[in-house]
């Protein structure tokens, strides 16, 4: 048996004792982005995690990580991978190996203020899964039907959501004190 049918295994029974013991309602998310003051990277914290994103050299930046239009396509294609594995596990399928490539376009002239053509978002989203089963054609249509149907992202992408933006006028020296 793979590692990955393995794992899957585990997976299965993780999520059969969350959902028995799991609260029902909405879970909160949060991140907070910084701008380093000396090179403009954005430094995402997340939990106990830290993700750093850069912008390429035409845009000012260092090239130190992905930009946001890059992470997004990362996103899409982490949810993507995860919801496979969480599904397959449900639906009993092995998989040998998984693999998901996720491309979109970027139109850097959608910032310019006289843009009326090109969009300010990417775009053009889409995936491919690579997958190695000994399921059937049957089993693997059913269980990306499933992935479709559930991926948190994938269907945030498709059907996008109101979101609220406000600021806050800080102090300097507080702002310095939350970066520390």
């Amino acid at each position: 048996m793979s590692n990955l049918r393995e794992y899957l295994s585990q997976k299965r029974a993780a999520l059969a004792a969350r959902r028995e013991s799991a609260n029902s309602g909405p879970v909160p998310l949060r991140a907070r982005v910084t701008a380093e003051g000396r090179s403009g990277v954005r430094r995402i914290r997340i939990r106990d995690f830290q993700i750093i994103s850069d912008s390429r050299p035409d845009l000012a930046g260092y090239d130190l990580g992905p930009g946001s239009p890059e992470l997004q396509a990362g996103v899409l294609g982490s949810c993507v991978t995860h919801i496979f594995l969480i599904k397959a596990a449900e639906l009993k399928i092995p998989l040998d190996s998984l693999a998901v490539d996720v491309q979109a376009e970027y139109d850097p002239r959608g910032q310019a203020p006289d843009n009326v053509d090109a969009p300010v978002y990417p775009y053009n989203f889409r995936y491919q899964v690579q997958v190695a089963s000994p399921a059937k054609d049957e089993d693997l249509a059913r269980l990306h039907a499933e992935v479709q149907r559930v991926c948190p992202i994938l269907n945030l992408l498709r059907n996008p959501q109101e979101i609220n933006g406000s600021v806050a006028r800080v102090s300097p020296a507080a702002e310095e004190h939350v970066a520390a």
